[in-house]
């Protein structure tokens, strides 16, 4: 019995060695795609409800109902992030031409918003030596105009990996479209293949599920709405660069705790500082009443329930993220968070059952 029990021990070891060795080669095979497939993974997650309500209007087809979702997906979210993004480079650009020119000068304006402040708040500036920052601002204008041949090198560089983008974004297209059609087969397929058990299994990958959803209908939804409320405050009040403000307040929404603040909390002060006093308290109004609200009034619809995960764990995680993976971060950091959680709670669950 012990001899034939050895064998069979080796051949298990030896299957498993093999298994964890195809599969890491796998992983490097893929991972020059690893963003694309994440993001098409993501994508057909989120519309899978879209595509099964398809199916039955396509008589069945499966095919027909996930080519129906992503031409959905592409007119309603794809072209139109396309033309947005355009305008807010081109604004970029143009906030960088007129700090190489010297038509922007911070100097001034913190200056002009400097002696706007009370007396009281400005000795207190001086005595912490905040008061004169223009040496300071000169120096981030000399940055300005030195990054210039830096940004056009990475603009250079850009250029000539367009292949490379227009590669990866039709890797990404062409996987979405098999994950909607297949995704449901191929999750269940993984979840019953996981080595473990199947109760943890099936937890785990409802949390999974729960993380995505939560991160893109209830995180990257609400930032973009945050974001378009805070472009049309901006064009109304007049603020130059209004599309370039939105962008970035629709990538700081995706913080907890901080959010759109960040953006409009300094253009109300610097309209106020300069004696624009109606349009400094259009955009506090706006922020608080508006564009705070959307966030206390929207995830709650999108999100549906709790993904268990504190905001400060998620504000760490999706900085973290960000830091590692770029804007793929904004979903795999909370995802790790939200899974490590789930592991180590069905692990004290299984060890107190145990006890008991």
């Amino acid at each position: 019995m012990t001899a034939n029990k050895q064998p069979a021990g080796l051949e298990k070891g030896g299957f498993v060695l093999f298994l964890a060795l195809v599969t890491l080669a796998l992983l490097v095979v893929v991972l020059p795609f690893a963003r694309p497939l994440l993001w098409a993974t993501l994508a057909a997650i989120t519309f899978q409800p879209l595509y099964q309500w398809l199916l039955p209007k396509c008589f069945g087809s499966d095919n027909k109902a996930a080519a129906a979702t992503l031409l959905i997906i592409t007119v309603a979210i794809i072209i139109p992030a396309f033309f947005l993004g355009s305008i807010a480079v081109e604004e970029m650009v143009a906030v960088f031409v007129a700090f190489r020119d010297g038509e922007i000068d911070v100097a001034a304006w913190f200056t002009q918003i400097h002696d706007a402040l009370p007396a009281g708040v400005q000795t207190a500036l001086d005595s912490a030596g905040f008061g004169n920052l223009e040496g300071l601002l000169g120096k981030a204008q000399d940055f300005g105009r030195e990054s210039t041949g830096a940004i056009a090198s990475q603009a250079l560089s850009i250029g000539s990996s367009a292949f490379g983008f227009v590669l990866a974004f039709g890797v990404g297209l062409y996987a979405a479209f098999f994950l909607l059609r297949d995704g449901r087969g191929i999750g269940q397929a993984i979840v019953a293949g996981l080595p473990m058990e199947r109760s943890v299994a099936d937890r785990l990958a409802e949390k999974f599920l729960s993380i995505v959803r939560a991160t893109i209908k209830g995180s990257v939804v609400v930032s973009l709405v945050q974001g378009a409320l805070g472009a049309i405050t901006f064009v109304l009040v007049g603020v130059p660069s209004a599309m370039l403000f939105g962008l970035l307040m629709a990538i700081f929404s995706l913080l907890p705790a901080l959010g759109p603040a960040i953006v409009w909390g300094p253009v109300a002060i610097w309209l106020l500082a300069t004696g624009e006093i109606w349009q400094g308290i259009a955009v506090i109004g706006s922020g608080v009443l508006v564009i705070g609200m959307a966030d206390n009034v929207l995830r709650p619809i999108l999100v549906g329930r709790d993904t268990g995960i504190p905001d400060w764990i998620i504000l760490v995680t999706t900085l973290g993220g960000i830091g590692l993976l770029g804007l793929s971060g904004i979903v795999v950091g909370p995802l790790v968070a939200g899974l490590f959680l789930a592991g180590w709670t069905i692990a004290k669950e299984q060890r107190e059952a145990e006890a008991a």
